[in-house]
């Protein structure tokens, strides 16, 4: 059970979204909420307060009648339901949904506390609304994908439940849920803020993480396949270097190593003094996809952890607009729902992901190429050379999926379009930055997928069994259960896909 009482991290995400643990409401959150909403509805009155009782946007220039001041909120609710495309999978809108309800718990937004309780039983049900990809430009918060979550919440609209697309209302009549209430600035405060781009960005941060430690995981694997010199993980080598991240990766790489048999120490064969060749067969050095791995992926590791940082910050941050201060006693107007923020790092993101995938291609291409290895037959082929095709026509998907990621890598940060009347003249497209780079983060499983089906093919025609270090044995028996060794040509597309679940679903070795 989680109990939403203080700031957030990324591992409370975790529990909630991939755990399913409860979620709980701390009574300081509920005493704060409603404190907070008694001012507003206090201060309020004889004032001009944007989204209270004025239009929206460049309609702000409109005072709104009290009489029609409730109906304004579901105005903007209904009219702004307007995305379209597919439409996010729910473990994405439930951290969307989980983002939403701890910034308005902060007690800035002057929602009442029907607001906060909707939102924890939406997540505690497993009800996601259904909120398509297409809509928001990030810079008057998530507008058009808040505007669905608003649109569930006032019990209208469709949601999943149970894997099925329903209809709200009568989701809400099976389980015993109600709407919730309108009574000042509900509407504006659910979408007016920057959730959506953050909830969605931090799971693709818990899966970027994911897919570094498998991609420092089979690359380990491959240097026990071609038996490499293990100098260019040494800590006297990556330590000489400052960046923390590749220290890291050099020392995970180690640590997968530290019991295999097949990892050469450089001493004993080329600083031995007794090799009189004027031509070495072997390499001296291996390719960089093998050798620079560290130097690859340190980046990446240092990035992850960053886009981390900056997530938690905003996700623990008042997004939206007015800001409502009960210590002052003041209502401040501003653009804290702007999310460029968030869209920098999610284009951060996007990039070393993509750099994560060309590494796990190129990788791949090391394996099936007989003439780079010299030591597997051509595509990894168990079968009869010729007759049979072995990891040849897979290796096209991989090559075609890194190819679209090297296209989505760019920027969304610095792609802007002036809307709404040219109210908002610059926006973040964070929304679109989050999604974007959730596609490259999936396409990467799939990369990784063909990468390590290949490993261990490659593995299987070796027959190193005992040499490997006792994590690489853990590791193949494992895809063993999913891959047979392709001594004939199967259809390959659902071991891709079972593979590719097995890495989203497992931590790597």
């Amino acid at each position: 059970m989680l109990e939403l009482k203080k700031r957030l991290e990324i591992n409370d995400f975790v529990k909630v979204i991939f755990n399913n643990e409860e979620l709980t409401i701390d009574t300081s959150i509920s005493d704060r909420v409603k404190k907070s909403h008694k001012f507003l509805e206090e201060f309020s009155e004889n004032k001009v307060i944007y989204g209270v009782n004025t239009g929206f946007g460049p309609m702000a220039q409109y005072k709104i009648d009290d009489k029609d001041r409730i109906q304004l909120q579901y105005n903007l609710i209904r009219s702004h339901a307007s995305g379209v495309g597919k439409s996010i999978e729910p473990a994405y809108v439930k951290a969307l949904m989980l983002a939403r309800l701890n910034t308005l718990s902060l007690g800035k937004s002057g929602v009442n506390i029907s607001v906060i309780d909707g939102l924890k039983n939406l997540i505690n049900n497993d009800v996601t609304p259904l909120i398509f990809e297409h809509g928001g430009v990030g810079a008057s918060g998530d507008l058009v994908q808040l505007a669905h979550l608003a649109l569930v919440l006032i019990g209208e609209g469709e949601v999943f439940y149970k894997g099925e697309r329903r209809n709200t209302e009568d989701v809400y009549k099976e389980l015993g849920l109600q709407p919730i209430e309108i009574k000042i600035r509900e509407g504006l405060a659910l979408m007016n803020g920057t959730s959506a781009m953050t909830g969605i960005g931090i799971i693709n941060v818990i899966n970027a993480q994911k897919l570094l430690n498998w991609s420092i995981c089979c690359s380990a694997v491959i240097n026990e396949i071609v038996e490499a010199y293990d100098d260019h993980l040494s800590e006297e080598l990556n330590n000489s270097k400052l960046h923390l991240g590749q220290q890291e990766v050099a020392r995970k790489m180690r640590e997968h190593l530290s019991d295999s048999k097949l990892t050469r120490d450089r001493t004993q064969h080329l600083y031995s003094g007794q090799t009189e060749d004027k031509y070495f067969k072997e390499k001296v050095q291996e390719y960089y996809s093998l050798r620079c791995v560290p130097q690859i992926l340190g980046p990446v590791c240092d990035t992850i952890k960053h886009v981390g940082r900056i997530l938690i910050e905003e996700l623990n941050s008042a997004n939206d607009n007015p800001i409502i201060d009960v210590e002052t006693e003041q209502v401040y107007h501003g653009g804290n729902f702007h999310g460029d923020y968030v869209s920098l790092e999610m284009d951060k993101l996007k990039l070393v992901t993509t750099k994560l995938s060309m590494l796990a291609e190129r990788q791949l291409n090391y394996l099936l190429n007989s003439k780079l290895n010299d030591i597997l037959p051509p595509f990894a082929n168990l079968g009869k050379l010729g007759f049979n095709f072995g990891m040849q026509g897979i290796q096209f998907t991989a090559v075609s999926t890194t190819a679209e990621n090297q296209m989505l890598s760019n920027s969304m940060y610095v792609h802007s379009i002036p809307n709404n009347n040219d109210n908002q003249d610059i926006v973040s497209m964070g929304t679109n930055a989050a999604n974007i780079t959730k596609t490259v983060i999936e396409n990467t499983f799939e990369v990784l997928a063909i990468e390590l089906m290949t490993i261990v093919q490659g593995l299987e025609y070796l027959n190193f069994e005992e040499k490997l270090s006792t994590r690489t044995q853990n590791l193949v028996k494992d895809i063993k259960k999913i891959v047979p060794p392709f001594t004939k040509d199967y259809i390959a597309y659902p071991f891709v896909q079972e593979v590719k679940d097995f890495l989203k679903n497992n931590d790597a070795y």
